[in-house]
């Protein structure tokens, strides 16, 4: 009999362990930084060194197309606008969109330029237009990357040409690029054109993944000798999208192959799900002394979570409140809190509010109350 039992608890305690889930360690890449994130959650998936001063190169660009974006959204310019070519733009090294000195161009061709191409002369033709000399538009650069509280970024130029003082993170290039998604899709939606035509110059659009990976659509490269060879790469399936940054790789196709592995592992073993609606009634508790006797608490947003996906079925709820609450409450009102566990761990905690208003009784009502709730807590019914 003792046997038997012996043998069933055995029994039970392996099916449990088998009926746990488990997923693999993040790859290792041989870079000089990466980070994989989910940005509707801001969520970090993986990450090696995504603080790190690195030379972003013409990862650069996302801040200068985002810096015209947010320009061309308050007015300040157009995508119809005509830009004259300057000598130093048309003279940039580098990557080229092949524009010509005293020619005009539009804002939109340029941007195409700056994105698909990846043109430093477009990259100086748009910051010249935009901010008088390119001096001036890295000024707004950097202004905007402090608003974007990008506190390991500072740029000396437009184009990510090698310089000294102008670095940035693997943490604040997917930053920056998650806001340009998120605050100007109609200008993200040129990083997915595979080939953009200018002055009857076709060129292909340089990050490849677009080509790898079918859910890809954007974002950008970069490369120089110091920097290495670099990608930030996005990619969306469902409703759930995932951004890559990988920082010093060593070379043109293991850049490629590293953002694309982040990507897979992230999209494999990760999920995003709405785990609590907001404005939803979660407890009903007492009130005292109120015209209602009862208040619904909830919470004022969406609780939208980025988990391994074996984790959402043992999510566990709780809620945080007093029993003990007076009228009036005010619709809003903070109440308690509310925490999500995953075992002893927390994975998200936020505060509850009044769903509604309670008005208080008249001073009779709200005595006689009083006087019930002291009795309450004398004898702790």
């Amino acid at each position: 009999m003792i046997k038997n039992l012996f043998t069933t608890l055995c029994l039970s305690t392996c099916v449990f362990l088998s009926a746990q889930s488990f997923i693999p360690n993040p790859p290792s890449l041989d870079v000089k930084s990466f980070i994989l994130i989910e940005p509707k959650t801001n969520t970090i998936i993986a990450s090696f060194n995504e603080d790190a001063p690195i030379e972003p190169a013409s990862m650069t660009k996302v801040m200068s197309s985002y810096v015209v974006a947010d320009q061309i959204k308050n007015n300040f310019l157009d995508l119809e606008d005509t830009v004259l070519i300057s000598e130093k733009a048309w003279r940039m090294e580098g990557s080229k969109m092949f524009i010509q000195e005293g020619k005009k161009v539009s804002v939109l061709d340029l941007l195409k330029g700056v994105i698909i191409q990846s043109g430093n002369d477009a990259t100086v033709a748009l910051a010249e237009y935009v901010g008088g000399t390119e001096e001036g538009f890295v000024d707004l650069m950097n202004a905007y990357a402090n608003s974007l509280e990008l506190s390991n970024t500072l740029f000396q130029n437009s184009t990510g040409l090698p310089d000294g003082n102008h670095f940035s993170s693997a943490a604040d290039l997917a930053k920056v690029s998650a806001a340009l998604i998120e605050n100007y899709p109609e200008i993200y939606q040129y990083y997915k054109e595979k080939f953009f035509s200018y002055n009857d110059i076709r060129q292909k659009n340089r990050n490849n993944l677009l080509w790898k990976d079918d859910s890809a659509d954007g974002i950008k490269t970069g490369h120089t000798s110091s920097a290495g060879y670099c990608l930030i790469g996005s990619a969306k399936r469902n409703d759930m999208r995932l951004i890559a940054v990988v920082a010093g790789s060593n070379s043109d196709k293991a850049r490629f192959n590293e953002t694309q592995r982040l990507l897979e592992y992230g999209f494999r073993f990760y999920a995003t799900q709405e785990v609590i609606k907001e404005k939803t009634s979660l407890k009903e508790i007492t009130v005292w002394g109120g015209k209602s006797n009862q208040i619904s608490l909830g919470v004022a947003e969406n609780i939208i979570l980025t988990l391994p996906r074996p984790t959402f079925k043992d999510l566990k709820i709780s809620y945080e409140y007093s029993n003990n609450l007076k009228a009036p409450i005010q619709d809003g009102e903070v109440l308690g809190s509310l925490i999500i566990k995953d075992g002893d761990s927390i994975v998200h905690a936020t505060e509850l509010i009044a769903l509604d208003s309670v008005d208080a009784k008249g001073f009779f009502g709200r005595l006689w109350a009083s006087f019930i709730l002291w009795i309450r807590n004398l004898f702790s019914f």
